[in-house]
């Protein structure tokens, strides 16, 4: 079943109305007719509507509802995806999959070591088209929300915005052994916000991970291999869906 966004104000009682580029895929690229069935979500409250294409206009669908899906696909914590700018298009495929695995928020962060430096302009679109793609894999897992690329911030920015996260982690080579990766992670209950910081390629600077520990970031292993950054992201995630999924 193909699954759209739309505002809160587009659910209307027993009628659902589809606007905006969401017409034109329907109409011309998924052809579908009056009867098919698809689900919606508003992006707020994490339930999924369904309902039945019943009336065709030039700028809008309407749909009649069905019923809806109280228990949506959202994870029971916020996770919050702190990456550092990755080479080339990598950022594209963090992001997809971390929409995927239910991430809450994803913070593009501009350390030491990124390689990709962006200037105003260019990171402005940049977060526009990562939007645009987590707004795709949003669809695509069908999720309840779509979650928000946000600014690119310096490294000293990212620890301030994640300031308010019950839980903290920084992934690094150097932390101590996996039996303490796996006692920070078994402790987080259900509904407390986690913030997940990943290095850009060759890792966060040693002065950025000494201020991360500083501001109260826990410091974890991901094993004894060296994950690429593109992996370790994903990689903290699934065991995160793993331990959060109810």
């Amino acid at each position: 079943m193909y699954h759209f966004f739309v505002e809160p104000s587009q659910i209307q009682d027993n009628k659902i109305i589809i606007t905006g580029k969401d017409v034109n895929h329907i109409k011309n690229v998924l052809r579908m007719k009056s009867g098919e069935e698809i689900a919606v979500s508003n992006g707020l409250d994490g339930k999924e509507y369904h309902c039945g294409i019943s009336e065709w206009y030039e700028d809008k669908i309407i749909c009649n509802l069905f019923f809806i899906k109280e228990e949506g696909a959202e994870l029971a914590s916020k996770i919050y995806l702190y990456q550092g700018l990755p080479k080339a298009d990598k950022m594209e495929l963090i992001i997809q999959k971390a929409v995927e695995l239910g991430v809450y928020e994803i913070i593009p962060v501009a350390s030491k070591r990124a390689v990709v430096k962006l200037d105003e302009k260019k990171a402005k679109s940049k977060v526009a088209r990562w939007q645009g793609i987590a707004e795709a894999a949003a669809k695509q897992s069908k999720r309840g929300i779509i979650p928000k690329i946000n600014d690119v911030m310096s490294f000293q920015e990212a620890i301030a915005y994640s300031s308010c996260a019950q839980v903290k982690l920084i992934p690094y080579e150097l932390a101590q052994g996996m039996d303490r990766t796996k006692e920070l992670i078994g402790r987080i209950k259900p509904g407390e916000s986690v913030a997940v910081f990943i290095g850009p390629e060759g890792g966060f600077a040693v002065e950025e991970i000494e201020a991360a520990m500083q501001a109260g970031i826990e410091s974890v292993t991901l094993g004894r291999r060296i994950l690429r950054t593109e992996t370790a992201g994903i990689a903290v995630l699934s065991v995160l869906m793993y331990h959060l999924e109810q």
